[in-house]
């Protein structure tokens, strides 16, 4: 490694070349001036001087060497010949000084501007290289919790079943909610991880003919126990007709399951006890729709533009159960489909969250 003392030695002398090459600019142009008649004004070239000062020193020296050639542009009209003074030499000296001014401020402030820019670059750097690391050590903490949580659930199991013995009902029971508890917590890491994932590598589709009606079906089917836990009863509407529809879409299954799994579950969770959850499946000429129709509080104006954002937790009692994954997740589904999704209050109370995918060419002849 270079020694100190070497480095510092090293750079006095550049600076020391520097400051030397810029006085003798500054000489070679005094010469000029005062070597020749005043009505020869060469106090414009002032300004490559003023420019290096500028860019190697700091902003005192380049009003400094602004100034200096200020004057000695003005001296020039009575030093070193003692004539009478034209009022033409004056005003395009003035002129000079003026250029020379414009030149030091316009200097001076741009390199302002370039040492602000470097700042926001560097904070802005500094900030992404931030976020990767957080990114990088959540995904990793994520992945790596599935492992114990997924054992943990099979030795519950195992207890509930009672391969380790008999338990008592009292007991079994207990087991079931540790392990519903412990489910949960699995899928909340397996979402944070999903959506680190997503956003790092993007979302990754295995698109094949998909019937939403069928998937929101197998996945109210699922949720039974849920609902029924909360006494909350899930009905299906297929539109304009009384009869099951075919909505066939270009998606990944699993995925689309997903989505109705964190619509539903929200639903769900966001309705009152006695109350029902509405799946609403609405076929369309270019867009099939898709809606889930609570009977909860509703959603205030305010929330609804930052529903769908990462990490989102509005300040009503709706949003406080969540952990503003879900929909987060559920829009990178969608989007990731072509389609959209929104969410809208429903009259008199309730909310509504939809999505629309395009519609599978040539659906018709898949239907039965």
């Amino acid at each position: 490694m270079m020694p100190l003392r070497l480095i510092l030695i090293m750079y006095r002398e550049l600076w020391v070349g520097k400051f030397w090459l810029i006085v003798g600019l500054f000489a070679i142009v005094a010469a000029l001036e005062f070597s020749t008649p005043p009505d020869y004004v060469f106090g414009y070239l002032y300004i490559g001087p003023i420019l290096l000062v500028n860019a190697r020193f700091d902003r005192t020296a380049t009003l400094q060497a602004t100034a200096i050639a200020c004057l000695l542009t003005m001296v020039n009209v009575w030093l070193p010949s003692h004539n009478v003074v034209q009022a033409a030499t004056v005003a395009s000296r003035l002129i000079a000084v003026l250029a020379l001014v414009v030149t030091g401020f316009l200097s001076d402030r741009n390199r302002s501007y370039q040492q602000t820019l470097l700042q926001q670059q560097a904070k802005l750097q500094a900030q992404e290289k931030l976020a990767s690391i957080r990114e990088d050590f959540a995904s990793t903490l994520t992945h790596d919790l599935k492992t114990p949580m997924l054992g943990a659930i099979e030795t519950l199991e195992a207890i509930r079943r009672e391969n380790f013995g008999p338990i008592l009902p009292a007991q079994k029971a207990v087991m079931t909610t540790m392990i519903r508890s412990h489910k949960n917590s699995l899928q909340l890491v397996e979402t944070l991880l999903d959506v680190y994932r997503n956003d790092t590598e993007g979302l990754k589709l295995k698109f094949a003919p998909v019937d939403l009606v069928e998937v929101a079906e197998d996945v109210a089917a699922t949720l039974m126990g849920l609902a029924a836990s909360r006494r909350v009863h899930i009905s299906f509407n297929y539109g304009n007709s009384d009869f099951r529809q075919f909505l066939w879409v270009n998606g990944d299954a699993f995925q689309l399951h997903r989505v109705f799994v964190n619509l539903l579950t929200n639903a769900i969770n966001h309705s009152p006890r006695g109350s029902k959850v509405e799946v609403i499946l609405a076929p369309g000429s270019s867009y099939h729709v898709a809606r889930v129709v609570d009977m909860g509080a509703g959603i205030t104006p305010e929330e609804v533009p930052h529903l769908f954002k990462r990490f989102y937790q509005g300040h009503s009692d709706r949003q406080a159960k969540g952990s503003g994954l879900g929909l987060y997740l559920t829009r990178q589904i969608v989007e990731a489909h072509g389609g959209k999704i929104w969410a809208e209050n429903r009259q008199p109370h309730g909310a509504i969250f939809a999505f629309r995918l395009p519609v599978l060419p040539f659906q018709k002849s898949l239907s039965p």
